[in-house]
């Protein structure tokens, strides 16, 4: 029979069990990350509806529609 090295004994440790704190750490920041996530979706969606809406008018009526021009007293 062979002798087993001390390092392979050691190595097969069970690992510690997670903490409340841990464990609440672990949610919130999962938490977080979701809604992070969930917020660029939101904001990339939005920002290409509007480059193409910018994109389908034509630039005359953007060029006109300046408060300078508009305003007279």
């Amino acid at each position: 029979m062979a002798r087993l090295a001390k390092a392979t004994i050691q190595a097969t440790k069970t690992p510690q069990k997670e903490t409340p704190l841990e464990k609440t750490t672990r949610i919130s920041r999962r938490m977080n990350n979701d809604e992070a996530e969930v917020r660029h979706v939101k904001t990339a969606r939005l920002r290409k509806a509007r480059f193409e809406s910018a994109a389908a008018t034509p630039d005359e009526l953007i060029a006109g529609t300046s408060n300078a021009e508009g305003k007279k007293r």
